[in-house]
């Protein structure tokens, strides 16, 4: 099972050798097994990847996000079609009730409330208790609203001068580096269990085709949160991304979190999310469905 993510930020030409990702460099070579890899970042202008090598990336079920000249992710690819049960895993997909997916996006939405309350609790800034007490207002469908409220009162309390809009800011090129990386592995454990992932519970923009992946991921940007703040020390250090902070966000799947009992990495946790989400779907249980959870 893959368990690893490949951050490439060096000029390098990439190809696919007895089943290993073979990169060439100056310095040398370096070989990796195509099963470790779920995921590959592409960081450099100056890197040639062989089409051999992007066939077996897919089969394999890899995602590779490709970085945009100021080095910020700007597309991904993703395999289709590689589930034994694709056709039957749309129908199921499509014939959910509208009461039913409203139940799963309020799951969705309490959750990633209390790992938000969780990170003020971690870091002692103000405010927590405030926070998890709104994830219990949340009703099915969230009609009310709560996220976006308990969106201002987090922010404000995690960074009092921030302004998610600001792309000037450090910690939102941070932000939006760590949040593209992980999009695109959610979609990539979405696609694996057979879903389009065009057709969300809750986000329905027709130009998305990502929908799924933008609901399922919700829970998981408060560990990304967290490792940002961490990363800076909390201040916006007034300075461009560089390529200590792309590392640490590309890192970001393997931070962990609890699934149930378990504590697995975030990578681990998307491929678990989007199985329960299949089984909750399939025995028409919201309760069915595991979120990533941070404990203090």
């Amino acid at each position: 099972m893959a368990w690893r993510g490949l951050h490439l930020t060096q000029p390098a030409r990439l190809a696919l050798a007895d089943q290993q990702i073979l990169i060439t460099r100056e310095d040398g070579e370096i070989r990796l097994p195509l099963e470790d890899i779920a995921y590959m970042v592409i960081d450099t202008p100056q890197a040639s990847l062989s089409l051999p090598l992007l066939s077996a990336c897919m089969e394999a079920g890899l995602a590779v996000i490709i970085t945009d000249p100021k080095h910020l992710p700007s597309g991904v690819m993703l395999p289709f079609h590689r589930h034994f049960r694709q056709g039957g895993m749309a129908r199921l997909q499509v014939d959910q009730t509208e009461p039913f997916r409203k139940r799963l996006w309020q799951a969705v939405v309490r959750t990633k409330i209390e790992n938000q309350a969780v990170v003020l609790k971690l870091l002692a800034r103000e405010g927590a208790g405030a926070v998890a007490a709104m994830a219990r207002l949340v009703t099915s469908g969230d009609q009310e609203n709560v996220e976006a409220r308990a969106a201002r009162a987090y922010w404000a309390r995690l960074w009092p001068d921030f302004r998610r809009e600001d792309e000037a800011d450090l910690r939102n090129a941070l932000l939006n580096y760590g949040y593209a990386v992980l999009r695109a592995c959610v979609a990539r454990a979405l696609v694996g269990m057979g879903f389009l992932p065009a057709f969300g519970i809750h986000h329905a923009s027709v130009t998305n085709a990502f929908n799924l992946a933008d609901d399922m991921l919700e829970p998981f940007r408060p560990f990304l949160d967290l490792l940002a703040w961490r990363h800076l020390g909390g201040v916006d250090q007034g300075r461009a991304l560089n390529l200590a902070d792309r590392q640490a966000m590309a890192g970001a799947m393997m931070e962990n979190a609890w699934m149930g009992e378990d504590e697995v990495t975030l990578l681990v946790a998307a491929e678990q999310v989007a199985a329960s989400l299949a089984r909750a779907m399939e025995e028409r249980r919201v309760e069915a469905l595991m979120l990533p959870r941070l404990l203090a």
